[in-house]
């Protein structure tokens, strides 16, 4: 049966060498280019389809256009608004204390957002928005908390931070006017503006020298991205 498919990554493209694929220079998580724009998504799509009609692999063609850029939006204005509090790394009860009023005046937009899309990507922690506050805020103190199920403390830390992401970029979306925020513009929001994303720095740097080396990694590669990164947390 012939087969194609649509690639984000060309390097892994090139190693599995499948027998027809479309390389596209899109974001990941967003392989048919930026929501909301139909006509754009179905030239990807067709031009996966055409790669049908070579005769044999394997194929790997590049889509010739990059992702139009989203008009209309420059920034996002947050659904809720909670003021920063001073922040002494041997207190992180204040900081604590916001991160999760911020998670609960998020809620109410958050399930809005459910009302909308009929779907939610918040889930696979397996923990509620709150919950996941609670948990996250654990860290704060360069402590690890004892892991609660087979995977590591690290690996549930991870998919903790994966849903609160998606539970704020959800929230912010159902804002009118909001739906079409792009993930760079989302992530300047939620990096610099949030209580939760100023969590995160304080986390990153209460882990940076942490003695678990996945730990490590996640908090020093993989938490803050390198156009949000900073010195200081607060």
């Amino acid at each position: 049966m012939p087969t194609t498919q649509i690639s984000l990554i060309r390097e892994h493209t090139e190693k599995i060498k499948p027998p027809r694929a479309l390389w596209v220079p899109f974001e990941l998580g967003r392989p048919l280019g930026p929501p909301y724009n139909s006509g754009f998504q179905t030239g990807v799509l067709t031009g996966a389809l055409d790669l049908l009609e070579a005769p044999n692999g394997p194929v790997l063609a590049d889509f010739p256009e990059d992702a139009p850029p989203v008009e209309g939006i420059t920034g996002v204005e947050g659904p809720v608004s909670v003021s920063m509090p001073d922040f002494d790394e041997g207190d992180t009860a204040k900081l604590t204390a916001k991160f999760l009023e911020e998670i609960d005046l998020m809620r109410p937009w958050y399930d809005q957002s459910m009302e909308n899309r009929k779907r939610t990507t918040v889930g696979v922690s397996g923990r509620a928005p709150e919950s996941m506050g609670s948990y996250i805020a654990e860290f704060l103190d360069g402590g690890i908390p004892e892991s609660e199920s087979d995977a590591s403390p690290a690996s549930q830390f991870k998919l903790a931070i994966d849903d609160l992401k998606a539970y704020y970029f959800e929230a912010a979306t159902a804002q009118p006017g909001q739906e079409k925020a792009d993930s760079d513009t989302l992530s300047a929001w939620f990096y610099r503006d949030t209580v939760a994303g100023n969590v995160l720095h304080a986390v990153k740097d209460a882990h940076k020298d942490t003695e678990d080396r996945t730990m490590r990694l996640i908090t020093n590669i993989l938490l803050i991205p390198k156009a949000h990164a900073r010195t200081s947390s607060v």
